[in-house]
């Protein structure tokens, strides 16, 4: 039987646009190992939005086609080209995971397991009906939980525990994350609170900060208030805390963080050192809600560094064995630990919207959407 259904693509041109649109695609036979699974949910990540949206001027969105497929483009600022210009011309699938059912499989044994499955998946193109992937990419979901709530199995989740079996593995003893009132961050406190890991919230908002609360963490300092600097070395200096995970990526918070482990460090010191402390203090950048540059105000000594992190990346280091007890712990907490929660939930169609893009392009604490294809 041959499945044929929509799929989103985003696409960049020569004159300076990028084009979002909905196409039909047919599924191809799947090969032993391979599955087709009807795609019931799939989150929009921030990390989607770089591909789905790229540099585009969200000002500039105008909507045309028709309602069942329908266009939408916008004008690229001629300075942000160069970031795009190997995606020129390829009309590419958007969509990191989701979840469905398995409506046709392979011969092998593993692909035969699944079918008629509820699965979690992972392996991009997710925007769409139907979906062929290895089934070594498939989480079978555990009774009663629903493709919505395994929709997010991936993405936030193994992040999650990979930044906690990073912090182990570099000897770190506490962490800091930024937009800590996220879907993610939410999800980090949870573990960490399992974990009896102490665990430092950056967040922006006082709404933010009673999200936290709520849920139980202990130290959280707001990046606004005129005592940030002060509540964040004393959250410092209580917690040992000397590696930070910053979705931010812009401005000088990952600046402020350094600043404040090395006074938070220096207090431990028994005599001055010209050079500052010898703790080591690591920020690592996964997000870029903040897209101007990264700002350094050396004052931090020099026993320091400035990553990018990816959880690709990091699963990678961490190992398979790591990564399958990971995953088995995410599946076992997808209604607790590691829920998803959504205040949108939207069609493939409805996607393109002017009105849902208005908002998902934001990138707002709680704001998530959940694509029903």
């Amino acid at each position: 039987m041959a499945f044929v259904g929509k799929q989103l693509r985003s696409l960049i041109r020569e004159d300076n646009t990028l084009e979002l649109s909905l196409v039909e695609v047919e599924m191809p036979e799947p090969g032993p190992n391979e599955v087709v699974v009807r795609v019931e949910a799939a989150p929009l990540n921030p990390s989607d939005l770089a591909l789905l949206l790229g540099p585009a001027d969200i000002s500039t969105a105008r909507q045309s086609g028709t309602p069942e497929y329908p266009l939408v483009h916008f004008d690229i600022p001629a300075g942000f080209m160069k970031l795009v210009a190997a995606r020129v011309g390829q009309p590419l699938p958007v969509g990191n995971e989701g979840a469905g059912v398995v409506v046709a499989a392979g011969s092998s044994d593993a692909a035969q397991a699944l079918l008629d499955k509820t699965v979690g998946l992972v392996g991009g193109e997710m925007y769409a009906q139907y979906r062929c992937v290895d089934a070594s990419t498939c989480m079978a979901l555990p009774a009663g939980t629903s493709a919505s709530e395994g929709a997010s199995c991936f993405v936030n989740p193994m992040t999650v525990l990979a930044m906690i079996e990073t912090m182990r593995a570099e000897g770190h003893k506490a962490l800091v994350h930024t937009a800590a009132a996220s879907n993610l961050g939410q999800m980090l406190n949870l573990a960490c609170l399992e974990d009896g890991i102490e665990l430092v919230n950056i967040v922006r908002k006082p709404e933010q900060e009673e999200i936290l609360r709520k849920l139980g963490a202990r130290y959280i300092c707001n990046s606004t208030a005129d005592t940030f600097f002060q509540d964040l070395t004393s959250a410092l200096t209580e917690t040992g805390a000397t590696v930070a995970f910053d979705a931010t990526g812009g401005g000088k918070l990952a600046s402020h963080i350094l600043t404040c482990m090395e006074t938070a460090a220096a207090q431990s010191m028994s005599e001055y050192n010209r050079y500052g402390s010898d703790v080591y203090k690591q920020v690592y950048i996964y997000g870029a809600l903040d897209r101007n540059p990264t700002v350094l105000s050396r004052n931090f000594g020099f026993c320091w560094g400035v990553n990018g992190w990816l959880v690709m990346s990091a699963l990678q280091k961490l190992g398979m064995q790591k990564t399958v007890e990971m995953r088995t712990r995410v599946a076992a907490g997808l209604k607790t630990t590691f829920a998803s929660h959504y205040s949108n939930e939207i069609s493939l169609a409805e996607a393109l919207s002017m009105q849902a893009i208005a908002v998902y392009s934001k990138q707002a604490t709680g704001e998530k959407f959940l694509i029903k294809p």
